[in-house]
């Protein structure tokens, strides 16, 4: 039976490259059969990458079947995966995230979590002198989605093993690092083609502080002012986004990749408190504040957050 491999929903780069970057090493390496698969469309970044290295779009599920074999990479939340996750047969979990808890497997699997700002990172560790074997498109894979995770070695999650696997990388593809991170960004930017409520779930994830579940959405762009200039579309959407996801408020970060900072749009006094209650900083009736040298939601975002 093949082995499904899929990241989270909302598929960013990560967790659209990793899932084919796996099932290449799985299918061609180990001799396992193994097909990517996404959770749904990719986001503009990712389909940029897809296009670029000349790679297939994996086909996107909505459910995966009891028992049917499957490998996690990108993240270990259950939240952010099919319902019945835990009747399906995990083979293993790749991620760089925090551990999470709730995944139950059918016995003892491979588990593969560390601190570094990309699951492809860690791969390219696993896969060692295999990757020589690797085609073009999969080692593109990599390197987008290393510069993808720490927007070009700005976000704080950067580690130095990130830094040198994506030079590595970018010698062997003949790469230019700056050339090709500034067209990836152009293409996360252009965001023209999406709703509000698609833009609200585009990269984001479910949160909950004590009683209050959020739906925590992080646009990265070079082009801060193309969305904040739907500011007022953007928050008349967000109630009705959070009663279809079923949390009780949205967070919109708009985080502008080469001033690393991130705009918060403040549509309530809720925001508000959680503002100033997670950044040190007073919004006054402004409906959005800066919060300077933020970009990252898994360093800085999540782990600050306060009601």
């Amino acid at each position: 039976m093949t082995t499904l491999v899929f990241g989270h929903k909302s598929p960013d780069t990560d967790s659209t490259g990793a899932p084919l970057i796996w099932a290449w090493y799985l299918t061609e390496v180990t001799g396992t059969p193994a097909e990517a698969v996404l959770l749904g469309e990719p986001n503009t970044e990712a389909a940029f990458m897809l296009e670029k290295w000349n790679l297939p779009k994996p086909r996107i599920i909505e459910e995966v079947a009891p028992g049917a074999p499957v490998v996690i990479v990108d993240t270990n939340n259950p939240d952010e995966l099919p319902e019945g996750i835990n009747d399906a047969d995990i083979r293993a979990v790749i991620d760089h995230h925090k551990l999470v808890g709730g995944l139950q497997t059918k016995g003892p699997i491979d588990i593969r979590i560390e601190p570094l700002a990309c699951t492809a990172t860690i791969m390219h560790k696993m896969i060692g002198k295999h990757l020589a074997q690797a085609p073009t498109g999969i080692k593109g894979a990599m390197l987008s989605c290393i510069l993808s995770d720490t927007l070009e070695f700005r976000s704080p999650t950067t580690t130095q093993e990130d830094r040198a696997i994506a030079e590595d990388l970018a010698k062997d593809l003949g790469v230019s690092i700056p050339d090709y991170a500034a067209e990836m960004f152009a293409a996360k930017s252009d965001v023209s083609a999406f709703s509000d409520a698609e833009l609200l779930r585009m990269d984001s994830k479910a949160y909950e502080v004590g009683d209050t579940k959020f739906r925590v959405s992080v646009l990265e762009t070079t082009a801060p002012a193309t969305v904040l200039a739907r500011k007022d579309a953007l928050v008349a959407a967000m109630p009705q986004v959070a009663k279809e996801d079923g949390v009780d408020q949205v967070l919109l970060f708009v985080v502008d990749i080469l001033k690393e900072e991130a705009t918060l749009l403040v549509p309530n006094d809720l925001v508000k408190s959680v503002a100033e209650k997670s950044f040190a900083t007073v919004c006054g009736d402004a409906d959005n504040v800066v919060l300077p040298g933020v970009v990252s939601r898994k360093k800085q975002i999540i782990p600050n957050l306060a009601v």
